[in-house]
């Protein structure tokens, strides 16, 4: 896909969201108008599955920019994340150099410190010239690295470069489009949000999830997606361990369509859950009785919806 322009306005970004079949309300798609106008990475934070991640993916799919993603997790350090030296190429090149009887020590030293033994990670790619134009950047769950990474990322927020002590300053021409995200399993430094544009993605409307239902997975009945929806929108009021996401939502109606399900029963009920819940603890809180008592509930409410609906016919 060629490159496109930048989305001029708010009503542009939800065009834009849209066609990469993300159904975004329209202050998610403020803060992202923003943070692309202002050329401020943009920090999501928000429960796992609610689709952060989503959100670099379909900028770089509707954009025509590459992706350039960095998956955080604890102990990631600079090498995995900016740059390494190629340690054995340096080293068969002092050999070579050895070999040939070059005796400038200095000259060796400045050849193997050069952009030709470096080897470039995510965060380093990220800045180079890119013929598409400038990447989606995803910097994903940086929650998950230790508080001292986060000092790394300061001077690529701010100013879009890395300094590299033997070569010096390398900045991109351009800035990449920056995304973060965060599933605040801790809480990150304050540094790192003032040189972002903060948004909080909360858990979709039933309207909304719906949409996204029907975006998402066509081939379910409308009885299905809205059975669906609603199921899923009483389980978040429960108390549960790990409330189900977006992502949960989406693949449940998947495994429901491989069963042949039109909607919901009890018994599929109970024997679809490890698709919408991850722990066992929840499982079992939540199959059996009280499955088919917000089962019932919701059957109730969406036939009174629809006979409310026939009436204003």
């Amino acid at each position: 896909m060629s490159q496109r322009s930048l989305p001029a306005d708010i009503d542009e970004t939800l065009a834009l969201l849209g066609e990469g079949h993300y159904v975004a309300d329209r202050s998610l798609a403020t803060a992202i108008f923003l943070a692309l106008k202002l050329k401020r990475p943009l920090f999501l934070e928000g429960e796992a599955g609610v689709g952060k991640t989503e959100i670099a993916k379909v900028l770089s799919q509707t954009l025509g920019r590459d992706l350039v993603r960095l998956q955080c997790y604890e102990g990631l350090d600079v090498a995995a994340a900016v740059y390494e030296w190629n340690y054995a190429r340096q080293m068969l090149e002092i050999r070579l150099a050895e070999a040939a009887h070059e005796g400038d020590k200095s000259k060796i030293a400045a050849d193997i410190f050069s952009e030709r033994f470096l080897i470039k990670r995510p965060l380093l790619q990220a800045l180079e010239p890119n013929p598409k134009g400038p990447p989606v950047l995803l910097i994903d769950e940086l929650d998950r690295t230790d508080e001292p990474f986060e000092a790394f990322l300061l001077e690529i927020l701010s100013d879009f470069q890395v300094t590299i002590p033997e070569i010096g300053v390398i900045k991109a021409a351009e800035p990449p489009l920056v995304i973060i995200t965060s599933n605040r399993t801790r809480e990150i430094h304050d540094a790192i949000k003032r040189r972002c544009f903060y948004y909080w993605v909360d858990y979709p409307s039933a309207a909304r999830e719906l949409e996204i239902l029907r975006m998402k997975v066509p081939a379910a009945s409308r009885d299905l997606a809205q059975e669906v929806v609603a199921f899923v929108q009483r389980l978040r009021g429960r108390e549960l361990f790990k409330l189900p996401g977006v992502a949960e939502t989406i693949d449940w109606a998947d495994a429901l369509l491989q069963l042949n399900q039109t909607s919901l029963s009890p018994e599929v009920i109970d024997n679809s859950l490890g698709a919408l819940l991850k722990y066992q603890d929840d499982i079992q809180k939540i199959r059996g009785s009280e499955a088919a008592k917000i089962l019932e509930e919701i059957k109730l409410e969406v036939q009174t919806a629809r006979l409310h609906a026939s009436l204003s016919v």
